[in-house]
């Protein structure tokens, strides 16, 4: 009789593998050699070798023993279906679509289903989006039957339960391999899963139970909603079987952007150029807001990129009546070219300072 081979190696690993390295090895090989999937000769040998070594690489205790005596330590030990059925079972239903030993697979359910929803993008006008609107889209969903309650029969008395699968909406059958009985479970093919069998189909949907629509569907945009929010529309996903409720029609809102407003959350922020003169005496001036214009006094002195803020002039929050800020950055713009009479003006204004802004700087710089 030829000598067994370590187990390790049976399934490729090292001696220490974890638990979860031993059944992955083993979900491999069993699907390789499983002599159904492959006809080569000494197949069913190899499968029968792995799934000894599982049934005790995958037992602690027979782990243990077999770490400390190997197979001189298994006498007895080994019967295959042991730890492992679990595992067999999965493996076995992946090529037969049941359960080992008779087992049965999922079964499609019978019952009203609800169907999918439905997921589709938006774009909407900056200005849409902070004040609301109202946006009306063609679209086109199958809607169950009305005059069917999506049965697809006439009436009720043209339901009946289907002769082939009883109701169950699945048919069981059999096949014989060299380890047993194997149970499979398929789809009725008379039925096609419903359970049901129609003796006169619906006038209006002509036994699909369901009927195609094309609305125009207004879509209510709500005040201050941002990039990313979804809008939910009941009823108008895909639709359900077996008589159940359509699912829902989600629809994501991109809101697109403005050439001199930058929205962040509920917050609006804008940048306003003005003179060295008018950043240097203050100046009033009226100041774009989504709300129309609004006067402000920029005070004298302001510096180059110095940002006030224009409180409730943002966006109005969805969840609420608060509404965000205005962010004012001021943009000092320094003129390339001037007329002589301006550079006169500057000179006398340059000739009256005590020290430039630079002489200051060099005396106080020390390094």
């Amino acid at each position: 009789m030829a000598e067994k081979r370590d187990y390790y190696e049976v399934l490729g690993l090292a001696k220490g593998a974890s638990a979860d390295e031993i059944k992955r090895a083993y979900r491999k090989l069993a699907k390789k050699y499983h002599p159904d999937v492959n006809k080569e000769a000494d197949a069913e040998a190899k499968f029968k070798e792995v799934s000894e070594a599982y049934e005790v690489l995958s037992d602690p205790q027979k782990k243990q023993k077999y770490d400390q005596f190997g197979h001189a330590g298994m006498d007895g030990a080994q019967g295959f279906g042991g730890a492992g059925f679990e595992d067999i079972n999965d493996i076995f239903s992946s090529f037969f679509g049941g359960g080992f030993g008779g087992g049965s697979s999922r079964r499609r359910p019978t019952g009203p289903q609800r169907g999918n929803d439905i997921l589709m993008n938006m774009r909407v006008d900056f200005k849409e989006a902070i004040f609301g609107t109202t946006k009306t889209i063609k679209y086109e969903y199958d809607e169950s039957c009305h005059a069917c309650n999506g049965t697809g029969a006439y009436s009720k008395s043209d339901i009946e339960v289907c002769p082939t699968c009883h109701g169950s909406g699945q048919v069981v059958g059999q096949q014989r391999t060299a380890f047993g009985t194997f149970q499979t479970s398929t789809e009725c093919p008379e039925c096609h899963g419903s359970g049901k069998k129609i003796k006169r189909v619906c006038d209006t949907c002509h036994g699909s139970t369901y009927v195609h629509k094309k609305v125009d569907l207004d879509i209510k945009i709500p005040q201050g909603v941002n990039t990313g929010q979804r809008l939910v529309v009941k009823g108008k996903g895909d639709r359900g079987s077996n008589g159940g409720p359509n699912g829902d029609l989600y629809i994501e809102l991109i809101v697109s952007e403005d050439k001199f407003f930058n929205r962040r959350n509920n917050d609006i922020y804008i940048s306003i150029p003005v003179s060295a003169i008018d950043a240097t005496l203050g100046v009033t001036i009226d100041v774009p807001t989504v709300y129309g214009d609004v006067e402000f006094k920029v005070p004298s002195g302001t510096q180059p990129n110095q940002v006030f803020r224009m409180r409730n002039k943002g966006v109005k929050s969805t969840k609420g009546n608060s509404y965000g800020d205005q962010y004012v950055e001021i943009k000092v713009e320094i003129p390339k070219s001037i007329k002589s009479s301006e550079k006169d003006l500057y000179n006398k204004i340059r000739k009256a300072e005590k020290d430039s802004v630079f002489s200051k700087f060099k005396k106080a710089f020390k390094f």
